[in-house]
């Protein structure tokens, strides 16, 4: 695949102006069933995003352009199932590998809307799932808003690490900013290597080490993050110069969703209604995550005292380190997560916090966009969150693991949740606009 991807990306690179078809089909075709399997659309999409972000195509339109793809892709596969429903098995390359549709159909059939949000991340399931869905009879408007949904956070998932890597070696960064990043990153492979093999071996004491790994992590943050200046300036200059009028309101409306008022009320709710609902014990872990994570967030904030970026032009008078709208994003999401992977195999519990990192990464890379906040105090409100959130399931786990909520109590929360922070978004977002400018 090495020559064949060299000379794509060579005949890209000479003619950008194919670049965005590039990225639309290559994402259609990671999402079109039997397709998405044989084609390594993952390192095409990687690859392409690489070269968008080298200054062809702004972000905004790489990602609407991989959004529409999937789009596209998805739809063209529920409509082959819908077509064709059980006749379909007897194509050519679906008689010989009836295991490819086989376990999208288990999937299917057992976790129903969720396994379109989960396997959306999976690579074998995602170009399936849809094509599954038609063939199951699954009603057009649920799946088109279903699909919207995993499309959104698939085309950020995918695409923004690629394009961010071509932008970084686009700028003139710092001198010492790649091997910083590279430390950092480093870290970060393997907090996540650590939790993936833990929660796949399932380690009796696998949720101590990962909060074992993240207060380590954390420790060393809070101690070097002065020898990581290069990393935060380079990475801000990098944000900073691709922000665009087009996406302040979307990213200031994404920047609410963390603010402390919006995360008090919406932990408060969240804790309520498991306990109208008799879930004691995740109410338990809840109000011990997200309570033990915002105290630890203000005091460390305090006693670090850390300047905020020189970005504002009516900068905040409080600290910056670790982020608030970080920990508390990543608090309340995880928690979420963790409750909705419960009873389940490993890897649809590691998809769950996957998902649940997706909104609270947003949240919180918003406050390096509005120049509030450096990356390392992001990270650091990230990885407080975490430890905490393990730390609690740790304990709440001694004796007896959590077991799996009923549905019922989850129709109960989630609208609840989505309404609270729905309505303080949309109810801040004038005067965030008039704050967060240039």
């Amino acid at each position: 695949m090495g020559p064949w991807l060299d000379s794509l990306t060579g005949w890209l690179t000479a003619n950008p102006q194919w670049l965005g078809v590039a990225i639309f089909l290559v994402a259609c075709i990671e999402c079109l069933a039997i397709a998405g399997i044989i084609v390594p659309g993952t390192v095409l999409l990687f690859a392409v995003a690489v070269l968008a972000g080298s200054g062809a195509l702004s972000l905004s339109e790489t990602l609407l352009l991989g959004f529409l793809g999937g789009l596209l892709g998805d739809a063209i596969s529920y409509t082959l199932g819908r077509r064709f429903h059980q006749n379909i098995r007897r194509l050519p390359l679906l008689r010989h590998h009836p295991e490819w549709i086989g376990s999208a159909e288990t999937y299917f059939q057992r976790y129903g809307i969720a396994s379109l949000l989960v396997g959306r991340f999976i690579g074998p399931l995602r170009p399936m799932l849809p094509m599954v869905a038609g063939m199951f009879d699954m009603p057009l408007p649920r799946f088109i808003a279903v699909s919207l949904i995993a499309g959104a956070g698939w085309a950020v998932a995918y695409l923004l690490p690629g394009w961010a890597t071509g932008a970084a070696m686009r700028l003139p960064l710092p001198e010492g900013f790649w091997t910083q990043a590279g430390v950092v990153a480093a870290g970060l492979a393997v907090l996540i290597g650590v939790s993936i093999n833990s929660s796949l071996r399932a380690q009796p004491r696998g949720t101590r080490l990962i909060a074992a790994v993240s207060l380590v992590m954390l420790v060393a943050l809070f101690i070097g993050f002065p020898h990581l200046s290069q990393f935060d300036q380079g990475l801000m200059t990098l944000i900073q110069e691709h922000r665009s009028h087009v996406l302040d309101g979307s990213i200031v409306l994404i920047t609410r969703l963390g603010d402390f008022r919006t995360q008090f009320i919406v932990a408060g709710v969240l804790v309520v209604m498991l306990l109208l609902a008799r879930q004691w014990r995740p109410a338990i872990f809840a109000c011990t995550t997200l309570l033990g994570t915002a105290l630890a967030n203000s005091a460390t904030k305090w006693f670090f005292a850390r300047a905020r970026p020189e970005v504002l032009t009516d900068p905040l008078t409080t600290y910056s380190m670790p982020s608030g709208h970080s920990s508390a994003s990543f608090a309340f999401f995880l928690t979420l997560a963790v409750l909705a992977g419960r009873s389940q195999p490993p890897r649809m519990r590691l998809t769950w916090i996957l998902l649940g990192c997706l909104p609270a990464l947003s949240i919180a890379v918003s406050r390096v966009y509005l120049g509030v906040h450096w990356p390392t105090d992001i990270l650091a409100g990230g990885l407080l969150a975490c430890c905490v959130c393990a730390i609690s399931l740790a304990l709440v786990q001694y004796r007896q693991p959590l077991t799996a909520m009923p549905l019922r109590v989850w129709w109960l929360i989630l609208p609840a949740c989505v309404g609270v922070l729905a309505f303080f978004a949309l109810h801040a977002l004038p005067h965030a606009l008039l704050r967060y400018q240039y």
